[in-house]
């Protein structure tokens, strides 16, 4: 099949959402900041002047995440560190940055259902991290809901049981 015939047979890919590109935005401020230690204003401005799709993110969001995470990175941390099988130093930028945006939105938005927020950080290690860190990402995330949001993920645990 020609390249041109497999394009053609490829369903088009849907649109990104305004709040998938400011979770997106908001990884990848993550981890800029984990690497270089840039201030976020720094971090929002490059994202902002190197990326004419950021003007398409929910730009609300992006800066609750990115903010909020970097603000409260030690306690998230803290949080994190029960559920993660090495080290902190060991685990991938990637992971560690869709990690610390996944926790931040667990901890501090409930009104988005964790299931909502685990499957938004798989999309992202598939996105940028290694071949199965969405794997590791989903365990530490399920894991610190369970352990921040027990009602909540009883609830709907309870709910696909029938």
């Amino acid at each position: 099949m020609s390249e041109h015939e497999q394009q053609a047979n490829t369903p088009p890919a849907k649109p990104k959402s305004a709040r998938r590109r400011a979770r997106e935005f908001a990884v990848q401020g993550l981890y800029q900041w984990n690497l270089t230690g840039d201030t976020v204003n720094n971090i929002e401005k490059f994202l902002r002047e190197s990326s004419p799709q950021f003007s398409r993110a929910d730009e609300a969001l992006f800066r609750a995440v990115m903010y909020g995470a970097i603000k409260e990175s030690s306690d998230l941390i803290k949080l994190i560190t029960p559920h993660v099988d090495r080290p902190l130093e060991e685990v991938s930028p990637v992971e560690a940055a869709v990690i610390l945006a996944g926790a931040f939105e667990i901890v501090h938005m409930p009104e988005t259902p964790y299931p909502v927020i685990i499957n938004e950080a798989i999309e992202l290690a598939k996105t940028f991290g290694g071949t199965d860190g969405h794997r590791f990402v989903n365990g530490v995330l399920d894991k610190l809901a369970a352990a921040v949001r027990a009602d909540e993920v009883e609830a709907i645990r309870a709910k696909r049981r029938g």
